[in-house]
C-alpha cells in the first residue's frame, strides 16, 4: 500500500492519495480543488484514481470531487447522510471498498457536521484486521477536535453536534493506540480552535495530549469544545452548499476567468459595482494603487481574508504582478468563481492615468510614539481580534477587528488622522485600503505592526506582558500575521 499526505498551507488543509501497487488502483480523499498534484503522482505511480471519497461537506474550501470524477473517472464516495446532488456511492457504517491490499472501512464520526466519517485504511500485507491508519476529517484533529457550532450544518443544533461528536470520538478512542492518524486540517485552520502543527500522530498519542480525548461528562466535553472558538468567514456556509452541489469544475471556469482586461474595461466593471482586488503586498499597494481596490496579499492569510470579505455576487477584477493565474486558481478554491478577468499589464496600465491612482502613507513605530504625545494625537486604530487586543495593545488604541470594520466604520474619526496597526503589517494593509474605498485620506499604515512597537520597546497595555519574541508574541502573530 502507498499512501501519501498532501498538506496546503494556506488553507492548513491536507488530503491523502492511498494506492496498491497489485492492482495500481487509486483512492483521493478530500482532494483540493486544483488537482494536479494527485494526477501527476497517480500517472508517476501507473496508478487509476477510481474513487474520490469525501470525509464530510468542507466548509472553509470547495473540495475537488467534481474536479476528479471529471477528468479521472473516479467514484465520489461519502457516508450515507450526504445528501448530495451529484451521484455518489453512499457507505453505510462499517461498509467497504477493497482493492488489491488496500481496505478502506467507512466509520460514522458526525459531531463537526452530521455526516461526517472517518475511514480506516488497512494494508491487508500487514494486516486485514488492525488499521493502518485511519483518516479523521475534521471530526478529530492533532491535539483539537472539529467545531460542532458552525452553521454550515443547517437544521442542526451545536448542542446536537456535540452530543454526536462526543460518541464519535468515543468510537476513535476505541481504535488500536498504533492507529496513525491523518486529520483534514492543521494549525491555522478555523474549523478549531487549537489545531497542532503536526499533521500525523496516533491514537495512543492523541488519547494522551489531546484535551477533547481525556474521559468526562458530555456537560464538561460540551463546555471545552465550543469555548472560545474563532470566528468563522462568512463564505463557510456558501462553500459546505457548493460541496453539495453539481457544478462547473475549476478548469471550465478558469477558462473564463483568466481574462486579460483593458483598463477602460476594469474602470467600466469597478464603475458599475466590481470587487477590484489588489494581491500585491502591502508596501507596494500603499505606494500606488489603483482607487477603489481592496487590497488582500497573496503571501498572507489570502484565502481566508478574500472569503471573508469578498461577494459571490458582484464581479472580481485582480490586479497584480505577474501573479494573477495563482490569485484566481485561490480564488477558485474556496469557490469564487466570480472573476470577469485581470488587469492586462497590472499597475504599468495607470501610469498616464494619475486620476485613478490613490497612496497610503506609512508610519513607524517611533513617529507615531512622538505624534501621540502632541495635542492634536491621531485616532489609533487596532483591527487585531478581540482576544488579540485583549492580550496587549497600545493604551491609546480603539480595536475593531478587521472582519466587522465595514459595518462599524462610524467609529472611525474622519476629521483626525487615523494610524492603523494590527499584529504585523498584514491586516492593517486590508484595513487602509477598506478606509480608502470608504473615502478616508487621512489614514496611515504603521509599518511592523505591534510587534514594531514591541521591539522598539515602547509602552503596552498592561505594561511588560509580552516582549517580541515571547510565546504570547509569537501565539498572537500567527493567528493572521
Amino acid at each position: 500500500m502507498y499512501l501519501r499526505q498532501y498538506y496546503l498551507g494556506c488553507l492548513a488543509h491536507a488530503s491523502y492519495l492511498i494506492a496498491d501497487e497489485k492492482t495500481k488502483t487509486a483512492a483521493v480523499v478530500d482532494p483540493q480543488r486544483d488537482i494536479q498534484q494527485y494526477l501527476d503522482d497517480a500517472r508517476a505511480g501507473g496508478y487509476q484514481i477510481k474513487y474520490v471519497f469525501l470525509t464530510h461537506f468542507h466548509a472553509d474550501f470547495l473540495a475537488g470531487h467534481i474536479e476528479l470524477r471529471n477528468q479521472a473517472g473516479a467514484r465520489i464516495c461519502m457516508g450515507e447522510r450526504g445528501n448530495a446532488e451529484f451521484e455518489h456511492t453512499a457507505l453505510k457504517d462499517g461498509d467497504v471498498i477493497e482493492f488489491g491490499d488496500v481496505k478502506i472501512q467507512n466509520m460514522e464520526t458526525p459531531g463537526h457536521t452530521p455526516e461526517g466519517i472517518s475511514l480506516l485504511v488497512f494494508d491487508k500485507a500487514n494486516s486485514a484486521t488492525i488499521p493502518h491508519a485511519v483518516l479523521t476529517g475534521d471530526t478529530l484533529f492533532i491535539g483539537d477536535v472539529g467545531r460542532p457550532d458552525l452553521l454550515a450544518s443547517i437544521g442542526v443544533t451545536a448542542d446536537e453536534l456535540a452530543a454526536m461528536l462526543y460518541d464519535s470520538l468515543d468510537k476513535l478512542r476505541r481504535l488500536p493506540d498504533t492507529t496513525l492518524v491523518y486529520p483534514a486540517h492543521g494549525a491555522g485552520s478555523l474549523c478549531g480552535k487549537s489545531l497542532s502543527k503536526e499533521t500525523v500522530s496516533t491514537i495512543g498519542e492523541q488519547k494522551k495530549f489531546n484535551y477533547a480525548l481525556q474521559p468526562m461528562p458530555f456537560e464538561q466535553f460540551r463546555s471545552l469544545v465550543t469555548a472560545d472558538q474563532p470566528e468563522a468567514p462568512g463564505y463557510f456556509v456558501y462553500d459546505a452548499i457548493k460541496n453539495r452541489q453539481e457544478r462547473a469544475d475549476l478548469e471550465s471556469t478558469l477558462q473564463t476567468s483568466l481574462r486579460a482586461l483593458s483598463l477602460d474595461e476594469v474602470v467600466r466593471l469597478r464603475d458599475s459595482g466590481a470587487q477590484i482586488l489588489d494581491v500585491r503586498e502591502a508596501i507596494d499597494f500603499e505606494g500606488a494603487s489603483m482607487k477603489g481596490a481592496l487590497n488582500i496579499g497573496l503571501k498572507g492569510k489570502y484565502a481566508t481574508w478574500a472569503g471573508t470579505l469578498l461577494s459571490h455576487d458582484a464581479p472580481i477584477v485582480v490586479i497584480g504582478d505577474d501573479n494573477e493565474e495563482e490569485a484566481v486558481m485561490r480564488l477558485g478554491r474556496i469557490g469564487f468563481d466570480n472573476v470577469a478577468g485581470y488587469l492586462k499589464d497590472g499597475m504599468e496600465a495607470l501610469n498616464a492615468r494619475p486620476d485613478l491612482l490613490q497612496t497610503v502613507s506609512r508610519i513607524t513605530a517611533a513617529a507615531l510614539a512622538e505624534q501621540i504625545e502632541q495635542q492634536k494625537a491621531p485616532f489609533i486604530l487596532d483591527v487585531r481580534s478581540e482576544k488579540e487586543h485583549g492580550i496587549v495593545h497600545l493604551g491609546r488604541g480603539h480595536n475593531v477587528p478587521l472582519t466587522h470594520l465595514r459595518e462599524r466604520l462610524a467609529e472611525v474619526p474622519s476629521d483626525r488622522p487615523v494610524v492603523v496597526h494590527c499584529e504585523g503589517g498584514y491586516r492593517s494593509a486590508i484595513a487602509c485600503s477598506i478606509l480608502a474605498q470608504a473615502g478616508r485620506t487621512n489614514v496611515s499604515d504603521m509599518v511592523g505592526g505591534i510587534k514594531a512597537w514591541i521591539a522598539s520597546k515602547l509602552p503596552t497595555t498592561p505594561e511588560n506582558t509580552m516582549t517580541c519574541g515571547t510565546k504570547i508574541c509569537e501565539t498572537a502573530a500567527s493567528k493572521n500575521n
